[in-house]
C-alpha cells in the first residue's frame, strides 16, 4: 500500500456524502425494498430468528423491529437483518459475494424512523450503502475473503451499513470516513457456520446492520477513526484478503451502473451458488416432461468459489440434516428441482429434507468443476448441467445467469409473488396487502417513518407469531 491510495477511500466517501438518485434509482430502492421486506416479515418464524427476538425483547427502546417489537435502534436493526438473512433468499450483489440489501435496509430503516426522513434522504442512504459494500467487497475480492475463512455479507455489510445511517445522520466525507473507521473494528463473518448447520450465518447481516449504526452514531459524536480503514498498512484491504484490488474501489464511480442496478434477486430459497444450477435443471425438466424415474444421473458445473459451500464434503451435502444444511447443499438442490419442479420456501423445510425420495436422489448427483464457468466469474455466475436419462440419452444445458439476476430480472408481479411465498405462515392477508401497498406508494402517501412503523407491527401479522418471542 502506498499514501496515494488513501484517495481511493477519500473520493469513495466523497461521492457517498453526497450522491443523488433519478427517478430509475428510486424505482429500483422500492423493488430491492419489496424483496427485503418479503426476507424480513418471512423470516420471522424460523427458529433463529426467535432466539434473537427473545434476546432483544429484553433490552427495551423505541424502534420499530419486525415481529411486533420496539427496542433501541441498533437492536432493531439487528433482528431485521437476522430474520432477513433466515431463509437465504435475500439479494444477492455478485462480484462482491454479498447480501447488501439485509445489512443496508435494516440500519436504513431504523435511522428514517428515528429522524424521520424524507424519501429521497432514506433512497440515497440506500443506494450509497449498496454502492460501499459492492466496492469494497471487489476490492477485496470475494475468493480472498473466503480463502481466509471470511463471509463477505459480514465483513463488508457493515462499512455499507455505517454508510446509510451516516447519510440519514447527516454526516459529512470526513464524519463518514471514521464511521467506516469504527466500522472496520466490527467487520466479523465466518465461514464456519457451514460445519454442522449453525445459525451464525443469520447473524452477518444484522450485526453488521447494528454495527453500522453504532459505528455512525459515534462519528456523529465526533468518535475519530483510523486514517485509512480501507487501504491503509492495518486496513481491511491488507487485513480480510491476500488478493486485493485496489482499483475497483473508484474504477468508474459516478458514471458507471450503480450497485441497486446490478444486485441479484434470489428466484429460489438457498445458497447463491445453487440458482443458476436450478434453473439449468428446472429448463431441462419442463422442456422434456422429466419424471425422476426417467434420470440416471444429474451432473453439475459448480463455481470453484462455491466448490466448498454448496459441494464438498460430498457425504455430508448428499445427507443435509437440517435447514441451512440443505441451503447449502448442491446436490439437495437439484434433488427438489427434479422432484418437486420448485425450490421455495417449501422445498427447504425439514418434511422435505427428510423425504426418502430425497434422499435417494441425492445419490444420483455428482459435482464437478468447469473452466468454462470460471471464464465470466464473478461478474457473471453460469451454471452447466448435463442429466443423464435411463433410456441413455444425454441432455445438457447452460445458463450465463440465473433468474432474478439483472440481466433477467423477476417481474413486479414474480416479486410480489416471492413475497406471498415467504410470508405465507408468517403475515395475516390483509397485512401482506398493506405492506405491499405502503412499498408501491412509498415517497408519495407513504413515508419512510410510516414503513418502517408498519412493519414493525403486531397488526400486520399471522395469529400466533408475535408469540414466537
Amino acid at each position: 500500500m502506498t499514501t496515494t491510495d488513501l484517495t481511493a477511500t477519500a473520493a469513495l466517501l466523497d461521492w457517498a456524502a453526497s450522491c443523488r438518485l433519478d427517478d430509475a434509482d428510486a424505482a429500483q430502492v422500492r423493488y430491492l425494498l419489496l424483496d427485503h421486506t418479503a426476507n424480513a416479515l418471512g423470516g420471522l418464524d424460523a427458529e433463529s430468528t426467535r432466539t434473537v427476538r427473545r434476546f432483544v425483547a429484553d433490552r427495551p427502546g423505541a424502534s420499530p423491529a419486525p415481529g411486533g417489537l420496539r427496542a433501541p435502534e441498533e437492536y432493531a436493526a439487528f433482528v431485521a437483518g437476522v430474520s432477513a438473512h433466515a431463509l437465504e433468499s435475500d439479494d444477492t450483489h455478485q462480484p462482491s459475494s454479498s447480501h447488501p440489501g439485509s445489512a443496508v435496509f435494516p440500519a436504513a430503516l431504523a435511522l428514517a424512523e428515528s429522524t424521520d426522513a424524507g424519501f429521497d434522504s432514506f433512497a440515497e442512504a440506500v443506494v450509497a450503502g449498496y454502492e460501499v459494500i459492492a466496492r469494497i467487497g471487489e476490492a477485496a475480492t470475494a475468493a480472498g475473503q473466503y480463502a481466509r475463512g471470511f463471509h463477505p455479507t459480514g465483513t463488508i455489510g457493515v462499512f455499507g451499513a455505517a454508510v446509510a445511517a451516516g447519510r440519514l445522520l447527516g454526516l459529512d466525507a470526513e464524519q463518514l470516513h471514521s464511521a467506516l473507521g469504527v466500522a472496520l473494528s466490527q467487520s466479523a463473518g465466518s465461514m464456519a457456520f457451514l460445519d454442522g448447520g449453525a445459525w451464525t450465518k443469520r447473524l452477518h447481516p444484522g450485526w453488521a446492520a447494528h454495527s453500522g449504526i453504532v459505528a455512525a452514531r459515534l462519528a456523529a459524536l465526533g468518535y475519530i477513526g483510523p486514517l485509512d480503514p480501507i487501504t491503509g498498512r492495518s486496513g481491511f484491504l491488507q487485513a480480510y484478503t491476500d488478493t486485493p484490488e485496489l482499483g475497483e474501489l473508484t474504477a468508474g464511480l459516478g458514471t458507471s451502473r450503480l450497485a441497486i442496478h446490478t444486485t441479484s434477486i434470489k428466484a429460489y430459497a438457498c445458497c447463491r451458488y445453487n440458482q443458476a444450477p436450478i434453473d439449468a435443471i428446472l429448463t431441462l425438466v419442463r422442456e422434456h416432461d422429466l419424471a425422476p424415474d426417467a434420470i440416471a444421473r444429474v451432473r453439475v458445473g459448480v463455481l470453484e468459489a462455491g466448490w466448498s459451500i454448496v459441494a464438498e464434503p460430498e457425504a455430508e451435502k448428499r445427507r443435509p440434516t437440517s435447514i441451512v444444511d440443505a441451503q447449502f447443499s448442491m446436490p439437495y438442490a437439484a434433488a427438489v428441482a427434479v422432484l418437486h419442479r420448485a425450490a421455495g420456501t417449501r422445498q427447504f423445510r425439514p418434511d422435505a429434507i427428510a423425504s426418502p425420495e430425497a434422499a435417494a436422489f441425492m445419490d444420483r448427483v455428482d459435482c464437478y468443476r468447469s473452466e468454462r464457468l470460471e471464464a465470466i466469474f464473478p461478474q457473471h455466475w453460469p451454471a452447466e448441467v448435463e442429466i443423464e436419462l435411463v433410456d441413455g440419452r444425454v441432455l445438457r444445458h447452460y445458463v450465463e445467469g440465473a433468474k432474478g439476476d439483472p440481466e433477467r430480472p423477476l417481474s413486479t408481479p414474480e416479486l410480489e409473488a416471492k413475497f406471498a411465498d415467504l410470508t405465507d405462515r408468517t403475515l395475516a392477508a390483509e397485512g401482506r396487502t398493506r405492506v405491499v401497498d405502503a412499498i408501491r406508494t412509498l415517497g408519495n402517501n407513504t413515508s419512510p417513518r410510516v414503513f418502517a412503523r408498519l412493519l414493525g407491527s403486531a397488526e400486520i401479522l399471522a395469529p400466533g407469531v408475535v408469540g414466537l418471542r
